[in-house]
Order: C-alpha cells, then structure tokens, then sequence
C-alpha cells in the first residue's frame, strides 16, 4: 500500500473531492483525520472507510481558523505521533463562484475567493509544515483547476485566485524543501460528478440552449482524450503524490486536464 503507516489530514473531507482523496488515502493505508465545518457530512465518509476496514477520525474544524487549525493538529500529533499528509480541499459557495464578467462584479466579490481560499490554504499548510519540521519529512497537497493557466470568461475571480495558490505551493515548497518537506499542487479539470459542475453546466446549457449534456460533450471534446477526469482519478493521483513512490516530485502542478492544457 502506497500510503501504509502515514497519518493524513484532510480538510473539506465531507465535500465531493475530499471525500474521494479520503476514501482513495484510506485503501492506501493511511489513517485519515478527517475536518469540515459541519461534522455530519464528514462523519458519513469516515464511516464509508471504517466500514471498508480503514481508520478514520473525525473533527469538526473551520479551515480559516488559525487557532482551531493549530489545536487540531496538535491533538493529531499527540495522539498519532506524527502528520506525514496534508491536504486542502475546501470548496465555496456555488453562488460566490458562479461565472459573471469581471465588468460587472463588485470588489467584494471579486476579492472573496482570493482571500478565503488563499488564507485557507496558507493556514493549513504553515500549520502542517511547522509539524512536519519536526519530523524532517512530509507532504502538502494543495487544490486549483485549469482556469489558472486557461482563462475562461466570467471565472476571472477563480483563476486568479487558483493562479494564487499555485504560486504559493511554489513558495511554500522553495521554503520547505531543504526540510525534507515536499509541497505539491493538483489542478483538475471540471469534475461532472460534483455538484459545483452539475449546476454550473446546467446554468451554461440554459444560457445557451443546450441540454446539459449537450454542453458537457462540448468541454469533453476541447480535450485531448475527449472526456473530463474523474474524482477516482484525481484521489489516486492525490495518493501518489503523498506516497514515497513520488519522493523526488516537489513545487509542482500535476496536470489533471485530460489535456485541456499541454504542458
């Protein structure tokens, strides 16, 4: 098993994609701390790995609290020795995020992603990191998608914030590598099966009028293997990097386009 004796936390564990990178940690063998704001989301995917015979526990813990962040982690290493995994799954709003111009948005609006999941991820990696530097080793696994590097009209406010955290990963990786500490960025593309896409392609097919499928089968055909990844496959490549097997990958994008974006 790719991720065997490694303690893991996951934050945003109840939504879609942390959920799977859980689940996808847990059949690796690592035991899993699973955080949310809300806790009964969270405990449904603990109990999906318990019952799958992995280990999991479960904290209710708010991503943009620096103290409830700290305390946490604390609790982790105490109880589990050591935090070789991190990663942020956090997710907004579907109203906060839904395309509009960047003509027409509001300074507030525009601001809210870029400070909310920026501070998010800043927060949850230097709290990982300060641990880990104890350890001489770890992984931080932060999230973005490919508007970062592939501008889509009335997502300005989510590419510049996803172009944010990358470059944060980059810093925090040049910082921390000398550690033993690896930092390491995952940009998907559009996820079909998670609720944020569902509807957001149902609002594009109504304002184009198109089926929602007919509008999906137009960004599956704007890559290069004609289809659009799935949650499997962007929690196996969540394992990977978090595994030993990546040892020499750190301030990196793994590349979960299905070639929307050629590097």
């Amino acid at each position: 098993m790719l991720l065997e004796k490694k303690n893991a936390v996951i934050y945003g564990a109840g939504g879609a994609i942390g959920g799977a990178v859980a689940r996808a940690f847990a059949r690796e063998g690592a035991r899993v701390f699973l955080t949310g704001r809300r806790l009964a989301s969270v405990e449904v995917v603990a109990r999906e790995i318990l019952d799958a015979g992995g280990v999991a526990e479960t904290a209710q813990v708010d991503a943009l609290d620096e103290l409830a962040i700290e305390q946490h982690l604390s609790t982790v290493t105490e109880k589990a020795g050591s935090i070789d995994i991190s990663i942020n799954t956090i997710s907004l709003p579907l109203q906060r995020i839904q395309g509009m111009p960047l003509l027409e948005q509001s300074a507030e609006n525009f601001a809210f992603p870029i400070t909310t999941l920026t501070q998010t991820h800043f927060l949850t990696a230097r709290a990982a990191a300060r641990h880990m530097l104890e350890k001489g080793s770890g992984v931080i696994l932060t999230l973005t998608a490919t508007p970062s590097r592939n501008p889509v009209p009335g997502l300005g406010h989510m590419a510049t914030t996803w172009a944010a955290i990358e470059a944060l990963t980059r810093s925090f990786a040049a910082e921390l590598g000398p550690q033993g500490i690896r930092v390491i960025c995952l940009r998907s593309n559009a996820l079909p099966e998670t609720t944020v896409i569902r509807e957001s392609y149902e609002r594009g097919a109504r304002l184009t009028g198109q089926t929602r499928e007919e509008f999906q089968a137009r960004a599956e055909s704007m890559t290069l293997l004609r289809r659009l990844p799935t949650l499997a496959e962007v929690a196996n490549v969540a394992a990977f990097m978090a595994s030993d097997q990546a040892s020499a990958m750190t301030a990196t994008v793994a590349n979960l386009s299905c070639g929307s974006l050629v590097d």
